[in-house]
């Protein structure tokens, strides 16, 4: 059992106990913070401490950093793309059709499942010394971020508490620089931005939208990188926030929907071209929504160093632009 004695500075008076010992504990990411408070683990004099408790500065917090409990996952040798890695962090490129995080209905053959197959192999610093995955939720481990399921490319993934703590910063402060490439239908504007509230849908719970009202907001920006005669526009979309479907929301209801996309209405578009058409032989020729992250950027948490990673094209996405690149004009559309 680590225990740690930390001490309130006054600059912190009137803040949230959680708030203030995440500041004071960078090497803990916030939910680790929250998991302690929730379990007793942090005292202020006698008592357990409650997380919205305010501060005055000057109180003296008692903090029990226990060892992780063991994970009820199994780790597999399953195969990672790694774009980079260092002691404190990797990024990999995530294949279309690999689940992120364990779940009840794909339990295994996940990103979790392989990186706890990884970082077994890893080696595991003493009690309190930041230096490998050791301490990380390993329902979870250091993934600050997701991407669906069908959406590949660039996923960073923490190490350490400490990286994932300031990894986390930078995706809430939004100094991260998330790129993606998407393949969609119609003709795009040369440039175009977003902005929008969002949140699931009303009659969907499944979905979300941007229109209506909205508890959170979306912007996404876009610039197009070609366009096809055929009917179909491929374009480098950047977000600025990192909302749940979000490019297939924005997009879908810009009228753009991404090829092969069957949640948002991109192979509903397919259906109604004939079989020869060449967007419809693009959407078959990727077979899953037409979404590669291509770039992600940001500092790198402990030297402070820029990081720009790039995720090469996929084979299917690169199928699915010859096709479209091939077509010299859109043959006429079934009525």
């Amino acid at each position: 059992m680590d225990r740690r004695i930390v001490l309130v500075p006054a600059e912190l008076a009137g803040t949230r106990l959680d708030v203030a010992l995440a500041r004071l504990l960078p090497e803990l990411s916030r939910a680790r913070v929250q998991r302690l408070v929730e379990d007793g683990r942090v005292r202020m004099g006698e008592r357990a401490a409650k997380a919205a408790a305010r501060l005055r500065g000057g109180e003296t917090l008692e903090v029990e950093v226990p060892p992780p409990e063991p994970s009820h996952l199994v780790a597999q040798d399953l195969p990672l793309a790694v774009l980079y890695e260092d002691r404190d962090l990797l990024v990999i490129d995530k294949a279309a059709g690999m689940v992120v995080h364990p779940a009840r209905g794909t339990p295994h053959s996940t990103v979790v499942n392989a990186l706890l197959h990884r970082l077994a192999r890893e080696p595991r610093p003493a009690a309190g010394e930041a230096g490998s995955a050791s301490g990380l939720d390993e329902a979870r481990l250091g993934l600050v971020h997701r991407l669906d399921k069908d959406t590949s490319g660039c996923l960073v993934v923490a190490k350490t508490e400490a990286a994932l703590a300031a990894l986390q910063a930078q995706f809430k402060g939004r100094t991260v620089e998330k790129r993606y490439l998407a393949l969609c239908h119609g003709a795009l504007a040369p440039v175009g931005r977003l902005d929008t509230p969002y949140g699931r849908h009303p009659r969907d719970r499944t979905r979300y939208t941007g229109r209506g009202a909205g508890a959170r907001r979306a912007v996404t920006e876009w610039r197009v990188r070609e366009a096809f005669a055929s009917g179909a526009t491929l374009a480098e979309v950047t977000l600025h926030t990192g909302r749940t479907h979000q490019i297939r929301v924005h997009l879908a209801e810009a009228g753009h929907p991404l090829l092969a996309d069957a949640v948002y209405g991109g192979t509903r578009r397919e259906a109604r071209l004939p079989p020869e058409h060449p967007v419809r032989l693009a959407a078959e020729a990727i077979g899953r929504q037409a979404l590669h992250a291509e770039h992600l950027a940001f500092e790198h948490p402990r030297t402070g160093r820029r990081l720009a990673i790039e995720a090469p094209l996929p084979q299917d996405l690169a199928r699915a632009l010859a096709v479209l690149r091939a077509a010299p004009a859109a043959p006429p559309r079934r009525r």
